[in-house]
């Protein structure tokens, strides 16, 4: 009897695993909202490609935002962490494309991630989550507050 309940818990997770993801959009437009305003507070307003502003957390850490890309609608930003003691696979480091339009803060690339998906299969071999995309925008959601609650110095860059 417990081999048959046993077969049947597998059946259920393989059944729930196999489902897809359906993103909340809703949910992901605002944190995308609230990251466009604060990234733009921490960029100079009218920024050139390769201009960078350094912003220290501690210490320690310290962060560099550079414009990558500016185009009339859109700017593509890299996120760095430049902590010399942390291993390089350990620093956070991510792409954002910025809507100037819609007033918008995407992640479009994350660690060695070079475009992400609203949703995955899992598992599957890269081992992403199935909301990767929504996980990765909440966590610069998180990063950003910390960076204007707590960030004691942003430095432009030439």
């Amino acid at each position: 009897m417990s081999a048959e309940v046993a077969g049947k818990e597998i059946n259920l997770t393989a059944k729930v695993s196999a489902r897809k993801h359906v993103p909340d959009l809703k949910s992901l437009q605002r944190t995308c909202d609230v990251n466009y305003m604060s990234l733009m507070r921490l960029l100079p307003s009218g920024a050139m490609v390769g201009e960078s502003v350094s912003v220290g957390i501690s210490e320690q850490v310290l962060f560099v935002l550079k414009v990558l890309e500016t185009a009339p609608y859109t700017w593509h930003v890299s996120i760095e962490q430049c902590t010399p003691r942390l291993p390089s696979f350990m620093r956070m480091k991510i792409t954002v494309r910025l809507y100037h339009d819609v007033r918008m803060a995407e992640v479009c690339a994350s660690q060695q991630t070079l475009t992400l998906r609203s949703s995955y299969h899992y598992p599957n071999a890269k081992m992403h989550h199935r909301n990767e995309k929504e996980q990765v925008n909440l966590f610069l959601a998180e990063w950003l507050k910390c960076c204007l609650q707590h960030g004691f110095s942003t430095v432009k860059q030439i």
